[in-house]
């Protein structure tokens, strides 16, 4: 195996076709595919599956790509360091729920590495594809929360994929409204004076579920309920609903505006915010980098 193949490989993997690729690579359509057929019968696994209608990933290539990834980018690591050239196009994702926070450090992260080529992927999305990126290596690492309502199920599944959690830091729930909001003036808000008000929730997909939610008290009845897929959608509705969200309380006025504040929710509970990393992974520079520059957005 070299690290030629695995460039091949994921080319591949990105255009969707072996025309494409090797157009991309600068090498011919049979150098390509042969080379792709001596790495399948090396590692004794069938990457791609081959069809009339072209080619798609198999449940192992796609497991396998993750691995390729990371042995690619601690390559370029080993090149910059010790042969002080840059060892090619910096890469690095991670996938989040829908935290400022997180989007503040990504920015950091490329002022900091983007000097030169890059290709950087922030995911905000949801809960049960936050896993399922770093459980095939898609991502370095991903952020979420964990509480006494789904640490159990949560632990479980993140284990099942051979997934570390570690903690960041730890939050008391706070409610998102806009300023003009009936509740806004007010220094704690009840469960009870919310009930009048439609409740935002970011939607879980075809796996939705209580335990992948992103706000806590997820299982707690509300009457009027909005389930939206992005963050800016959500606040656009908070504003013109007076709606509400339950979150950490950690907010950025330079990224969301300052038409949204956090007020504390009256409730006994906490929210540990933290990031989970594969077990069998390492995190690389550009993953350290970051974890370093979320810091300063909590600490």
């Amino acid at each position: 195996m070299t690290l030629q193949q695995l460039k091949y490989v994921i080319t591949v993997a990105e255009t969707g076709t072996i025309t494409e690729a090797a157009n991309k690579l600068y090498i011919s359509q049979p150098s390509l595919t042969n080379a792709i057929h001596e790495l399948e019968k090396e590692m004794n696994i069938i990457i791609f599956n081959r069809t009339n209608k072209g080619i798609t990933l198999s449940k192992e290539g796609d497991d396998f790509l993750g691995y390729a990834r990371q042995v690619l980018e601690q390559a370029a690591i080993l090149e910059d360091k010790y042969k002080h050239t840059p060892g090619g196009k910096k890469n690095f994702c991670v996938s989040t729920q829908h935290y400022s926070f997180a989007v503040n450090a990504f920015v950091d992260l490329i002022k900091e590495y983007g000097q030169d080529d890059y290709d950087f992927s922030l995911r905000e999305t949801q809960t049960y594809e936050i896993i399922d990126d770093v459980a095939k290596m898609r991502s370095e690492l991903g952020i979420l929360f964990l509480n006494e309502f789904n640490e159990a199920v949560l632990t479980k599944i993140l284990k099942s994929h051979d997934l570390s959690f570690h903690p960041l830091f730890t939050a008391r729930p706070h409610v998102f409204v806009s300023r003009s909001h009936p509740l806004a003036q007010n220094t704690v808000i009840t469960n009870e004076e919310l009930e009048a008000y439609p409740y935002l929730s970011f939607e879980q997909g075809e796996h939705n579920s209580f335990y992948f939610s992103e706000e806590i008290f997820s299982s707690y009845e509300r009457r009027k309920n909005i389930r939206v897929r992005d963050r800016a959608t959500l606040f656009n509705l908070l504003i013109g609903l007076n709606g509400y969200t339950v979150c950490s309380g950690v907010i950025d006025e330079n990224l969301n505006g300052s038409d949204i504040i956090a007020v504390p929710l009256a409730v006994d509970d906490d929210m540990r915010i933290g990031y989970i990393t594969h077990k069998r992974g390492m995190l690389s520079r550009l993953g350290c980098s970051y974890l370093e520059a979320l810091k300063k957005y909590f600490i």
